[in-house]
């Protein structure tokens, strides 16, 4: 009997197709933008799309010679959805006569570049494992930063800010990043310690008190954070991306069992005694109630945006031809109502299509890692992309209260855009080394055997 082993295929090409696609769409949104809005000089159109493009491409030439076998899909998805996000920007910056635009066309080239030295200096995600206690340090230092007097800024109510030479930083967007680090690296290292036996109630097996320290740990940083920087959506996104990680490496819904009901003790706690989860949780609500609406931080953004939605039907007014504009931070916490007004919901249900995509190769990745930490940090680097848009479009749609999460690669603001494209760039590289052929020895940090998906072997029988 002889083998024959099947090589994967690297599929850059295809990835090269897709990435003309996706700025093929980016071009379109900004031609129609343009063209709606009588916009006479194209001039900002012309340089930020071409900006856009080199950067997309150079990180393609880059996927060829580090990353030769990561998705071919996750790479033109994140370009469309940056792009689509940058012309909707810029078509309220005409409105409004503000340049964002510009500023969040030099954000998309700082992340993408450091997307770039990620994809080059890291090469294997196994490294980070090296670095898991110094992940926690550096997430409690990225928490802290904020509260440090005359370095961190307090906007909209919550001090989540930090101000460095005239630049707005918000650290929490980072810390996702170093959390799922730590939590990786720290569940595959003690998986066996967590899953020692403990009471058993029905079909359930509890564990330990000793062994719920760690949940406990982060519930208190998740209180903490909603107490001291009053940030309503980070608390619920770093619980969130524990419960999900846990339950991930230890396969025991008892984990997501006591994590909801530590969830609802964590919520009626600061319902009955924070008063800015109470005046969010009043105006989600008595969001049309009139005093409610005119108060100040009350239910306009809301209010005006559902309507905003409402017009837009189900295939939109147009890109240029709506007035989203008329809703506070249209372009930043409300940027998914402008694109639900203009899109319409044909529009938007393609934009949460592409989001679910995203997701998804998450997690294929995740699937098909050869080493526990992979499957890990890549679960739970793909879940924070969807718990934000799940909390981001809830409360667009007042199906939960509003937080001041970002949308990935759409919404204004630099510290979300940075984040996510060095999200991008670590689940390209877990794929890569999830499809790439197996050597002859297991690494060191190789865990589990399991071969990836693309690493198929086919059997001759003579």
């Amino acid at each position: 009997m002889s083998e024959l082993q099947t090589a994967p295929v690297p599929r850059r090409n295809f990835e090269l197709l897709l990435l003309v696609l996706a700025l093929g769409v980016g071009f379109a949104a900004f031609y129609l933008v343009g063209s709606a809005t009588d916009e006479v000089d194209h001039t900002d159109f012309i340089v930020e799309m071409s900006i856009l493009s080199g950067l997309a491409l150079l990180l393609h030439v880059l996927l060829r010679i580090f990353a030769k076998y990561s998705d071919p899909v996750i790479l033109p998805i994140t370009v469309a959805l940056n792009s689509l996000g940058l012309a909707m920007i810029h078509r309220i910056d005409l409105s409004r006569s503000t340049e964002q635009s510009f500023r969040q066309l030099i954000w998309t080239g700082i992340a993408m570049l450091i997307a770039a030295v990620v994809l080059w200096a890291l090469r294997d995600h196994r490294n980070l494992r090296r670095f898991t206690y110094i992940a926690l340090l550096v997430s409690i230092l990225l928490l802290l930063l904020p509260m440090i007097p005359k370095l961190g800024v307090t906007i909209n109510g919550a001090r989540i800010w930090v101000r460095v030479a005239g630049f707005s930083l918000q650290p929490g967007e980072l810390a996702k990043i170093t959390l799922s680090i730590f939590f990786a690296g720290y569940l595959s290292s003690n998986r066996d310690l967590i899953l020692m036996a403990g009471r058993k109630f029905g079909p359930m097996q509890f564990p330990r008190m000793r062994d719920m320290a760690p949940m406990v740990i982060a519930w208190l940083v998740s209180i903490g954070v909603l107490v001291v920087q009053r940030d309503l959506g980070s608390s619920i996104l770093f619980f969130g991306l524990f419960i999900v990680m846990i339950y991930v490496a230890t396969a025991r819904i008892s984990w997501v069992v006591i994590g909801l009901l530590m969830v609802v003790v964590g919520g009626l706690f600061a319902a009955t005694t924070m008063s800015h989860v109470t005046r969010r949780l009043n105006t989600w609500i008595n969001a049309f109630d009139p005093e409610v609406y005119h108060a100040q931080g009350g239910s306009m953004q809301i209010v005006e945006g559902l309507f905003g939605m409402a017009d837009g039907g189900l295939v939109g007014t147009g890109l240029g031809n709506g007035s989203p504009y008329r809703v506070p931070l249209a372009n930043s916490d409300m940027i998914i109502a402008s694109f639900g007004e203009e899109l319409g919901l044909i529009g938007l249900a393609a934009i949460l299509m592409l989001f679910l995509l995203l997701v998804t190769r998450g997690m294929r990745a995740a699937l098909g890692s050869r080493d526990t930490f992979g499957k890990l940090l890549a679960t739970g680097l793909s879940f924070t992309l969807a718990l934000q848009c799940l909390v981001i479009v809830g409360g667009v749609t007042r199906l939960i209260p509003l937080t001041g999460l970002a949308t990935p690669f759409m919404a204004a603001g630099g510290s979300s855009l940075l984040a996510n494209w060095i999200i991008v760039a670590l689940l390209l590289l877990i794929s890569h080394n999830s499809r790439r052929p197996m050597s002859g020895s297991v690494g060191p940090t190789d865990e589990v055997a399991t071969p990836g998906a693309a690493s198929t072997k086919a059997v001759k029988t003579k």
